[in-house]
């Protein structure tokens, strides 16, 4: 009698042309594109808004959580679009960590260029001074921005992948 030899390995996961990986019938998109997404869009409402500040007052608060706004729904919108599909629980959240990563990360690179090409070595010198006395405020108004940042992601995505949601919309 023969013997029969198992595969340990495991199955490949096969793809298609979306871009989509099959694995026990469930498929997962890539989310990087709508992370760009939601980064590009961002920038861009936050470049329109820095432009619209020049003749009119804006909170800073409030333009941030509109361009975060505008970012979400441009994101969902391209999902809603591409899969056909609302954003699950998980990309929700990956979606939100990974674009206000990238935003945090595109504004730290802006004010590194801002520091090294707008500010002398005396106004560079008075900022250091200034943040080493008290350096409690600073801190506080950064974690305070980054809560309203990951608050208002979480909240807008929510918020928008209810409202676009093709099965919502059949019913």
């Amino acid at each position: 009698m023969p013997r029969k030899i198992t595969n340990l390995s495991k199955p490949s996961p096969q793809s298609n042309r979306d871009g989509l990986t099959k694995n026990n019938g469930l498929a997962q998109p890539k989310l990087a594109q709508y992370i760009g997404f939601f980064a590009v869009g961002y920038t861009l409402a936050s470049a329109v808004f820095m432009m619209i500040q020049t003749q009119l007052t804006l909170n800073s608060q409030l333009v941030t959580v509109l361009s975060i706004i505008i970012g979400a729904y441009i994101a969902v919108s391209k999902f809603v679009k591409h899969q056909q599909r609302a954003l699950d629980r998980s990309e929700i959240n990956r979606i939100m960590l990974s674009g206000v990563a990238v935003i945090w990360l595109v504004t730290a690179l802006y004010f590194v260029a801002i520091w090294f090409w707008l500010f002398d070595t005396v106004s560079r010198e008075v900022l250091v001074d200034m943040a080493m006395q008290k350096p409690l405020p600073l801190l506080s108004a950064l974690v305070m921005i980054l809560v309203l940042t990951l608050v208002s992601a979480r909240i807008s995505l929510w918020v928008l992948n209810s409202l676009l949601d093709p099965k919502r919309k059949t019913r």
